[in-house]
């Protein structure tokens, strides 16, 4: 039996999960990002108590058909670009599309008509997210992080960059080490 978990999006979430399963004495399940695989059968009253337990926590158990969809397209995106070591070199409609087992276009029509924004949008605020946390880490330079993030330049990272933000990475950077300097101050 497959459950789907709308807003488990990070490694924090899966442990939530995993203790909420475990409270409810349900074993044999495999936990991964939005999806629960339980390998035995779960009652009725488990399934709800587990949906109660999991709305407490800020997570829901979802049942109709769409919300799954736009449910595993996002963590297909988080995933991708949050978890990979680096993404796939081909195109992130076809990786997507492959992973899903759907047309592209499908995907993101419902995905738009859903969310009130774009596939694409989306990608690209993940992407911008993802360059914030590896400029915080100070380990990779713009050039790496644009090549890390498959981006065609650093030019284009930039202008995707201050499109989401409205900060250039290098004053977005700045302003991260000017607020740890004060912070040491107090």
């Amino acid at each position: 039996m497959k459950l789907y978990i709308k807003y488990m999006v990070s490694l924090r979430c899966k442990m939530v999960v995993q203790q909420e399963l475990e409270k409810l004495k349900i074993r044999n399940a495999v936990v991964e990002l939005g999806l629960v695989e339980i390998l035995d059968d779960i009652s009725p009253e488990q399934r709800n108590l587990l949906k109660k337990n999991l709305l407490k926590t800020g997570l829901e158990l979802l049942d109709d058909k769409k919300s799954i969809l736009i449910e595993k397209i996002k963590n297909a995106v988080i995933e991708m670009i949050h978890y990979c070591e680096s993404l796939p070199k081909e195109n992130f409609s076809d990786y997507i599309s492959e992973k899903l087992g759907y047309d592209y276009t499908y995907l993101a029509n419902t995905f738009s008509e859903v969310k009130g924004m774009t596939l694409q949008h989306f990608i690209i605020i993940n992407k911008v997210e993802k360059v914030k946390e590896l400029l915080l880490y100070d380990e990779l330079n713009l050039t790496e992080i644009s090549y890390k993030l498959n981006y065609s330049s650093v030019a284009h990272l930039s202008n995707q960059f201050k499109k989401i933000t409205g900060l250039s990475p290098s004053f977005y950077k700045q302003l991260k080490q000017k607020r740890f300097r004060n912070l040491e101050d107090l």
